[in-house]
């Protein structure tokens, strides 16, 4: 049945090829406009959001919630002025800002050390003035009550208004006097901003050496634009997934160039599949006939039943390989984290995406090109590049590089295993000191202006900066000052800011003896406060409990996702081979993958290895949800390959070669797309590598490490080597199960 019906849409897309180009142009557009522009002009960048990740329900959450319902304030811009003391002389200039400031519409107050009636230099504006008293703060707050357009517009004019406060301070006589201007509205517009640039420069690295090595591969232009060509359709419909998505879930800002790199590579890794299935397979058509009619021609029958072979073999491949990354990926939606089940839900929708154009789009650009694929292309002609071209290019050898080297470790597979698991035993070492973190601010490079400028608060502006751990308490005033009382001698804590009222709560600032917000210190803090009993209700929220609380959910609902993924790719690979033995081996196997890439992840990005050549500084941590994502699409694109392999050696293990032989040819004729399409996965991963966000450059860099070691040490060595210790009972499974299979085959 699945034969017919990838046979039918072979035949279907022979017989109108323009349509479907013109439907996936067509396609493309909107999707590029709509992620571009918007509905309303909001484009897709401006609905993205950012902040700390939570689970719902969880303590810190709750206490978030409970103060955003409290607490009546409206969105602020502060200025922090550097190199100008707050000085008599100033107050005029300071004065006559605050009163333009003042005068926007939009504006509830303004606070600066001038306004007190004591002065700049009383105690009641310490906290507005620099601990080196060369500085001071102006901070503008927002009506609450202001709608979207008009905050926007209030920011806007008031952000405009500060920048030239130093202006006025310097004609004032504070010659060196300079300022930054810092927000949570201009925190999210930067990194948003960081977010699309980042994805321009992986884009602009990506895509230039993605389709050179596609024109090593297949030795010529023609052939390699075309998985190129899927790819930009990719792309432009991932935006558009993406921007559909985001009026139902909420869009972390980084799921934009996560999701983007996954449907750029995966679309490219499918059209390489089919491009080279369907070159393959029309070589031997024509090679049959005798090389006639070299010139394409419409209703050219060779080409036609080379497309619908292509589609009832690579077509299926592809499908059920998308299948398999896509139930990996879903698994993150079963966590309850909303940025884990952003990342899950745009990551199968660009899934989807991607298996369409490889399905549609390029088997229509091959039947479109036709019989020209055989012919050498310009490339091929230039001096020096045939002969390199000639050891890349695709061919249907039975004997290669990739034959010979299955027969070497046939004759030495228990070496192979060992020193393979070796190798990946030692990468996994650095995992048993995984330290997990949810940053902030510090995702940003350093240098950047709301980093600086957050930075600054907390080094000159303790007194005005929030505590890093925030008790709630639902009780009298003079009831929580007790309690607080005994909050200062708890083991870690350096100070206990005075309770304040808010509403029928109150909050308690607690100052943890440590500079590292979201560190072992303040996570110690943290248990520390919630273990003291208390004779009413209270919640601790802040960086560390956001973590403590992420990491607890992922754990308890870590087992549940896991499950799904293992039983749904257990049963799927089993429809494919027909062996139980066969899926068992694969999830093994890639589990040992995963461990050795995410031990190189902690030892670069934790550990600090290679910060100069990344040019990164470490948070001491890894990002708790970049572990999710790594798993998750680290096992999908692993899976990937593991189709890709599998597939050619239960075909020739059906066409009754020996076990040895199904491997050793299964890797001959599957090996050369695998490596090529790992190389363009790593170079496109690797292409957002040289982004800014952080979380970008964890996310790129272990992926491209998990495609290089699964694409290479296990698929080329580790695989082949168990597949020849088990032999005949690779394909082990019960006679019932067996005519199972055999109804649902998937083989390619």
């Amino acid at each position: 049945m699945l034969h017919s019906v990838f046979d039918s849409l072979g035949r279907m897309i022979a017989r109108a090829p323009r349509r479907f180009v013109l439907v996936w142009v067509a396609l493309t557009a909107a999707c590029a406009a709509l992620a571009l522009y918007g509905v309303a002009g909001e484009t897709l960048f401006e609905r993205l959001t950012t902040g700390n990740p939570s689970v719902p329900g969880s303590e810190s959450q709750q206490a978030e919630e409970i103060l955003t319902e409290v607490t009546s304030s409206g969105a602020s811009l502060t200025l922090v002025v550097e190199g100008a003391a707050p000085a008599p002389e100033l107050a005029e200039a300071v004065a006559e800002a605050r009163a333009d400031l003042g005068g926007i519409i939009g504006v509830a107050g303004v606070i600066d050390p001038y306004v007190l009636p004591e002065g700049p230099t009383s105690p009641a504006a310490a906290p507005l003035v620099a601990q080196d008293g060369d500085g001071f703060l102006v901070v503008v707050d927002l009506d609450p009550e202001l709608g979207p357009e008009d905050e926007d517009e209030a920011l806007a004019a008031v952000e405009e208004r500060l920048r030239a406060v130093p202006e006025d301070l310097a004609a004032a006589g504070a010659s060196g006097a300079t300022g930054q201007v810092g927000g949570t509205s201009l925190i999210v517009e930067e990194i948003t901003a960081q977010v699309e640039e980042d994805l321009t420069t992986g884009e602009a690295i990506a895509l230039p050496v993605a389709l050179l090595v596609m024109i090593l591969v297949f030795g010529g232009f023609m052939a390699a634009s075309m998985p190129m060509a899927g790819a930009i359709a990719s792309i432009a419909g991932g935006l558009g997934s993406v921007y559909g998505l985001s009026h139902w879930l909420e869009m972390d800002s980084s799921v934009v160039n996560v999701v983007t790199i996954l449907g750029l590579g995966l679309s490219i890794d499918y059209g390489l599949l089919i491009v080279s299935r369907f070159r393959e397979e029309l070589h031997a058509l024509v090679d049959a006939d005798g090389g006639a009619a070299v010139r394409t021609r419409r209703g050219d029958g060779a080409v036609e039943a080379a497309l619908r072979r292509t589609m009832a073999t690579a077509g299926r491949t592809v499908a059920f390989s998308a299948l398999t990354v896509a139930i990996s990926i879903s698994g993150l939606l079963v966590f309850e984290p909303a940025i884990l089940r952003a990342f899950g839900a745009a990551g199968v929708a660009v899934i989807l995406v991607a298996v369409a154009t490889a399905l549609t789009l390029v088997p229509a650009l091959l039947r479109l090109a036709g019989r020209r694929l055989l012919r050498p292309g310009l490339v091929g002609r230039v001096p020096g590049l045939r002969a390199v071209l000639a050891r890349t290019g695709d061919v249907a050898s039975e004997e290669g590089v990739f034959s010979r080297l299955a027969a070497w470790v046939q004759r030495r597979p228990w070496r192979v295993l060992g020193g393979s698991l070796l190798v990946l035993g030692v990468l996994a070492i650095p995992l048993a000191h995984l330290e997990l973190r949810n940053s902030t601010i510090e995702l940003l490079p350093e240098g950047s202006e709301q980093r600086t400028y957050v930075e600054t608060i907390a080094e000159s502006y303790p007194g005005s900066a929030q505590a890093p751990v925030l008790a709630l308490a639902e009780a009298p005033l003079a009831e929580v000052t007790a309690w607080a009382d005994s909050l200062a001698t708890l083991p870690g804590v350096a100070s206990v800011d005075p309770p304040s009222a808010v509403g029928a709560y109150v909050v308690v600032g607690i100052r943890p003896d440590s500079d590292d917000p979201g560190g072992a210190v303040a996570r110690d803090v943290v248990q520390e406060v919630r273990d003291v009993e208390a004779p009413f209700p209270t919640w601790v929220t802040g960086q560390a409990a956001n973590q403590i609380d992420f990491t607890a959910g992922l754990v308890e609902r870590a087992p549940w996702a896991l499950g799904v993924v293992v039983l749904a790719t257990f049963v799927l690979l089993f429809l494919m081979t027909g062996s139980l033995v066969i899926p068992v081996k694969a999830l093994l196997t890639n589990a040992v993958s995963l461990a050795a890439s995410l031990g190189v992840l902690v030892w670069v990005f934790q550990d600090g290895n290679l910060s100069g050549l990344l040019r990164f500084t470490s948070t001491g941590g890894i990002e708790t949800y970049v572990l999710a994502l790594v798993v998750a699409f680290g096992f999908g694109l692993a899976m990937d390959y593991e189709v890709f392999l599998l597939s050619r050696i239960k075909e020739l293990w059906d066409r009754g070669a020996t076990n040895d032989e199904a491997v050793r040819l299964g890797l001959q004729r599957s090996g050369r797309i695998i490596t090529a399409a790992a190389l363009i996965i790593v170079v496109v991963f690797t292409g957002f590598v040289f982004g800014k966000l952080l979380v970008i450059k964890e996310v790129g860099f272990s992926l491209a490490v998990a495609v290089l070691i699964d694409a290479t040490l296990v698929r080329m060595l580790l695989v082949p080597a168990t597949m020849t210790l088990l032999g005949r009972y690779n394909w082990w499974a019960p006679g019932p199960l067996k005519r199972l299979q055999a109804r649902m085959s998937l083989a390619h």
